[in-house]
């Protein structure tokens, strides 16, 4: 930690110790032609438990199933919780600061430390379907955050 990540301290230390560290930080090579390609043809396929998403690339099928995904990114969460019960997530917005008690699920940046409004804006920036406001963000979100 540098003296410039001053008042980014608790972030930081966060997202070290987070399961999503290596996810985060691993720069590996990809190239933007694979994945157009990738996605211009992907499908989701069930069966039973098990999700995959199927794909032609260049004439040659590509399959992936969730478990490569958390492998090849180092997630380790397989056993973890899709998304934390009301109150833990209204408990933990109350200690990092969030400057507005509320039972709505919905949360608004506003009431956040600048330090956190970034992390919130990265996050939404990265994994937010973008259907909604910069400003505002869902319960699943929040169980992110």
């Amino acid at each position: 930690k540098s003296d410039a990540s001053e008042g980014f301290a608790q972030i930081i230390d966060f997202l070290f110790g987070s399961y999503i560290h290596y996810a985060l930080t691993v720069s590996p090579h990809i190239y933007i032609s694979s994945i157009k390609k990738f996605w211009n043809t992907a499908v989701v396929n069930r069966s039973g438990d098990v999700t995959r998403l199927q794909a032609l690339v260049d004439k040659k099928k590509i399959v992936i199933y969730e478990d490569v995904i958390r492998e090849i990114l180092h997630l380790d969460d397989a056993e973890g919780m899709v998304c934390l019960p009301n109150e833990e997530i209204f408990a933990a917005l109350a200690q990092m600061g969030y400057e507005k008690p509320s039972t709505k699920l919905t949360f608004y940046k506003a009431f956040f430390s600048s330090q956190q409004k970034f992390l919130i804006h990265t996050i939404l920036q990265s994994l937010s379907a973008k259907r909604t406001s910069w400003n505002e963000f869902s319960t699943t979100m929040a169980s992110a955050v």
